[in-house]
């Protein structure tokens, strides 16, 4: 018994380490990061998943700093480094282990943001990643490890891969008329490279508002395939008013509850309305919060799902 309150003890001291790392270092971003490269060799070992190891400068430059705020604070992205891999942060700056680290993988001291993903020996699973400091560069490389350690791409980080990778200079707007713009909605979100949807009044008509990426998706082709519904283009121009009830099947629903992006919200609003299931387009924490709601462990909860992605995440993580 006193064994177990020591182990006890021990966790709680290590999880306010991580913590207090975190908050003090903002190139670290929002990752709950182990700092002993041993302990990280045996959670992946126990756990059985690889350690996603990040070498930083800390304190550093204004690229290390960005590179932390952005990237490593995005909330999808900490769930998907803290739920598939170990995380472990190596100070390629300071002297003692950290550089005992940095000696064995050849990494330089005082140097902008590397990342490597090992497995439970240290081994290296593909070449580190380096000079490349993007959310989609990122998540490019953590999809990547997958089939080298020969296991299939995650749905979810598949999705989060595609939703990143969206360049903002691509981003084109149609707007469609329709007989209900919540059955358009649903009708024209399912589609590849409609990044999102929104149901609202134009000239006095029912219409749906369509971002997509032009890269991967025409206007004529979306055109079409709106057609299919009765839903015509209506381009012209005029005062655009958002309807009170985005994504009304979504809203019919638990998925309610859950912090969500604009492009989760739109696939998921669709796969409800053709009774698919949308779980694939949720993050470990996004489904642990579904979980806890379906089970009936949590009542009295805010609508989230079109409050600002951010906000809604802190509200959310506070249930878990």
């Amino acid at each position: 018994m006193k064994k177990n309150k020591v182990s006890i003890i021990s966790l709680l001291l290590i999880t306010l380490m991580t913590i207090s790392l975190t908050a003090q270092h903002q190139e670290l971003g929002k990752v709950n990061w182990l700092r002993n490269y041993d302990t990280a060799l045996l959670t992946s070992e126990k756990k059985n998943r690889p350690i996603l190891i990040l070498f930083q400068e800390v304190p550093g430059c204004a690229t290390c700093r960005n590179y932390g705020n952005d990237v490593l604070s995005d909330p999808l992205m900490v769930d998907i480094i803290e739920n598939f891999f170990v995380p472990l942060c190596i100070f390629n700056n300071h002297k003692g282990e950290d550089a005992k680290v940095l000696k064995k993988y050849g990494e330089p001291s005082w140097n902008n943001p590397v990342v490597r993903i090992v497995d439970s020996k240290g081994k290296d699973v593909q070449k580190r990643l380096n000079g490349k400091y993007s959310k989609s560069s990122l998540i490019s490389y953590i999809a990547q490890s997958f089939p080298k350690r020969n296991q299939a791409i995650p749905d979810f980080i598949d999705f989060v891969e595609q939703h990143y990778n969206i360049n903002p200079k691509n981003i084109m707007t149609a707007d469609f008329s329709m007989y209900c713009f919540w059955s358009g909605e649903s009708h024209i979100g399912k589609l590849d490279g409609v990044i999102n949807t929104e149901p609202g009044f134009k000239n006095g008509r029912e219409v749906v508002r369509v971002n997509y990426d032009s890269t991967k998706l025409s206007e004529e082709k979306l055109t079409e395939h709106a057609n299919k519904a009765s839903c015509q283009i209506m381009n012209n121009y005029g005062q655009y008013a958002i309807d009170k009830d985005p994504q009304y099947y979504l809203k019919q629903t638990e998925y309610k509850h859950l912090a969500l992006t604009d492009f989760q919200r739109t696939k998921i609003n669709s796969a409800i309305k053709d009774k698919k299931n949308p779980e694939r387009f949720l993050s470990p924490s996004q489904q642990e919060f579904l979980s806890k709601i379906q089970s009936g462990k949590l009542s009295n909860l805010d609508q989230l799902y079109d409050s600002p992605f951010e906000d809604a995440w802190h509200k959310m993580k506070t249930y878990l």
